[in-house]
């Protein structure tokens, strides 16, 4: 299940993305610089350690983390949260929860589509965004 996610993929498109990061209580200028990139996401997989990196022009965040197991991690925007990845239906599934009350949870999830492309979809306080990559 892992090996179709390992690998570098490349944002092509991007739908409702600021709304979401605004719903979370992302920043406007982390908003407006984050719709100003297009980032890479790698994918590495060693035994049950899972590294996912993105990089852009302004920053480079690293998400480590076991399936099942729940971890606090730092987001790209600087909040903290506890997220747990799972496997459900041939897709990665990241439950993130707030541990301060001024945040929000969010569900992610992560799949390769029939085209090949990753799609991410990320959702948050009714709000839904779209992400799609490419792999390169």
């Amino acid at each position: 299940m892992s090996d179709k996610f390992v690998g570098k993929w490349k944002l092509t498109d991007s739908d409702n993305f600021n709304d979401y990061m605004k719903e979370v209580g992302v920043g406007m200028l982390a908003r407006t610089g984050a719709a100003a990139v297009k980032p890479v996401l790698e994918f590495v997989v060693d035994g049950d350690n899972w590294k996912m990196t993105s990089t852009s022009t302004f920053t480079t965040w690293v998400c480590e983390f076991k399936i099942g197991e729940p971890k606090e991690q730092k987001t790209a925007d600087g909040r903290t949260l506890m997220s747990t990845f799972t496997f459900t239906d041939g897709k990665l599934v990241e439950e993130q929860k707030k541990i301060s009350e001024k945040d929000k949870d969010s569900h992610i999830e992560r799949y390769i589509d029939g085209d090949g492309k990753m799609v991410i979809t990320c959702e948050s306080g009714g709000v839904k965004a779209v992400r799609k990559y490419e792999k390169m």
